[in-house]
């Protein structure tokens, strides 16, 4: 039996989406068994007929029918349930058990069998508008990953419970949503889908079903505020940028600072940061280099000094 739900689409014309569409509930593996328990009983009651035939026994034609239907009518009653399946078997239209994988036997007429998979469902949280809390637009779609723990619950107790907990998972991203900031939607991703996913569980709880986790796929916002928000990381990112290249600059004023210290001090280190400055500029062919000697400046500075005092 195939289930398929249609919860609702996005608002684009060029995209369309379709949520909570299994693409089937149970997979028939109990067809060809119970063609083969028909067949074998009618060919071997063929083959009996055209036996009383070659006697000319009368009515053997209409016994042979009458067979026919009834081997089918007991055959439709075998069900093959896979190993990720179970049965919900209600006879009489009360619940009577429930069936493990493997073949069983449903009475026909009286008995009902609903299938029900155990493994890790997943549906669509269609696309939904919300309004956060300091007054800002956005869409937010998701999806819902979840488990039947108790199939009898799951049948018994709601409607269709595909449907139920994708309507209770819509509703919560809703509620969630709304108590929180855009900059909080942005960064606090995690927290907001534990958030959802605890909301949830607690009303599908006694439905037998397990919330296994809840993902925000998309956040679309108005474009808009998509440059607002384009401009304002910009020029964080200016700040910063400014602020690292003006406390690179300080420390290279102080290290040049300590560095005049030392060669004032030491003499003989002002000559080796000389020389090594020439030996930098000597292997290039474009530069001419003139040396002065430094001793030379020093004593006309002093010669300078001595005839300003006379």
């Amino acid at each position: 039996m195939d289930l398929k739900l249609d919860l609702g689409q996005t608002t684009s014309p060029q995209v369309v989406r379709q949520y909570a569409r299994p693409v089937g509930e149970h997979v028939s593996l109990g067809k060809p068994l119970r063609v083969i328990l028909f067949l074998v009983p009618v060919l071997l009651a063929v083959l009996v007929v055209f036996v009383l035939l070659e006697l000319r026994t009368p009515g053997a034609a209409v016994g042979v029918v009458f067979f026919a239907i009834i081997v089918g009518v007991i055959a439709s009653g075998v069900r093959v349930a896979a190993e990720w399946e179970r049965g919900v078997l209600l006879r009489l239209g009360r619940f009577n058990c429930v069936k493990r994988p493997g073949v069983l036997y449903v009475i026909p007429f009286i008995d009902y069998v609903r299938f029900v998979d155990i493994r890790v469902l997943a549906l669509n949280i269609p696309r939904q508008k919300v309004i956060t809390k300091d007054n800002v637009p956005a869409e937010i779609d998701g999806a819902l990953f979840f488990r039947v723990m108790d199939a009898e619950k799951a049948i018994v107790i709601v409607q269709d419970f595909r449907y139920a907990i994708a309507q209770y998972a819509q509703a919560a991203l809703r509620d969630v949503v709304g108590q929180l900031t855009l900059d909080e939607l942005l960064a606090e991703r995690e927290r907001i889908q534990e958030q959802i996913g605890r909301a949830v569980e607690e009303h599908v709880k006694d439905w037998g079903v397990h919330i296994d986790s809840i993902r925000l796929l998309d956040i679309e916002m108005p474009e808009d505020l998509k440059r607002m928000m384009s401009r304002q990381a910009s020029a964080e990112r200016e700040k910063r940028a400014n602020i690292t290249k003006a406390e690179g600059d300080k420390l290279a004023a102080v290290n040049l600072s300590e560095a005049a210290e030392i060669m004032q001090k030491n003499p003989g280190a002002m000559q080796l940061r000389t020389l090594q400055s020439i030996d930098g500029l000597g292997p290039t062919p474009s530069n001419t280099v003139v040396l002065f000697p430094v001793e030379l400046a020093q004593a006309f500075l002093d010669a300078a000094r001595k005839y300003a005092k006379q």
